[in-house]
């Protein structure tokens, strides 16, 4: 690990606390039938997936989930980006300033699979907590609606070593998914597991020369 200069970021369940129940739950309230098909805990399906992958926008996403709510109840816009929404808990102030810190040290990316309606609006202002915006913690970041792709496919690690003009030997990967990082080893980045109710600080202390 002593050549490592970037650290590439998973964000939720590694920066951000997420919970799937809490959004299967929501939209259920809302009639979506299929939600808990709809929604997995590390790949999505179905239009939740295409949401994500870039291949319908967000509004093409509502219709189509207004289709399938029974009983042809109204539903706003508002109402399923909220129950959406519902999928993220937050980031621990804590962990913001860990990013910056290691910011002194490392260049700092972020590669999430995530959708245009929470990265717009609950997970943006999450980052603002400290009174910064979300660009202000990452050197840059992959997001998978605009990458088109979604972890663990390995079109969007090569997206991710192209648009952010990174060598993976000299870049650590932290994902709370053990699939994510086989397909980012196999490019050759160095990987690290983030297991649920750990922090990234304590596994970068156990791993990286200096952060102890």
């Amino acid at each position: 690990m002593n050549d490592i200069k970037n650290l590439l970021f998973d964000l939720g369940g590694v920066i951000m606390d997420i919970e799937r129940e809490r959004c299967v739950e929501a939209l259920t309230k809302l009639g979506v039938e299929n939600a808990d098909e709809m929604l997995g805990l590390y790949v999505q399906s179905g239009d939740f997936m295409k949401l994500e992958n870039g291949s319908i926008t967000a509004d093409e996403f509502r219709n189509s989930l207004r289709r399938q709510i029974k009983g042809g109840r109204q539903v706003s816009d508002d109402e399923i980006d909220s129950a959406l929404n519902a999928f993220l808990i937050g980031i621990p102030v804590h962990r913001l300033k860990a990013l910056r810190q290691l910011h002194g040290r490392y260049k700092i990316y972020l590669l999430s699979n995530t959708n245009p309606i929470m990265y717009y609006s609950e997970i943006a202002r999450q980052f603002r907590q400290e009174g910064l915006e979300m660009a202000d913690y990452f050197d840059g970041q992959v997001v998978s609606f605009i990458a088109r792709s979604n972890k663990p496919e390995r079109k969007i690690f090569e997206y991710t070593i192209s648009h952010l003009g990174i060598t993976p030997g000299e870049t650590l990967f932290l994902d709370d998914s053990q699939h994510n990082l086989d397909a980012a080893s196999q490019l050759g980045f160095a990987t690290a597991l983030v297991p649920p109710g750990e922090e990234f600080e304590d596994i970068l202390k156990q791993i990286l020369p200096g952060e102890a």
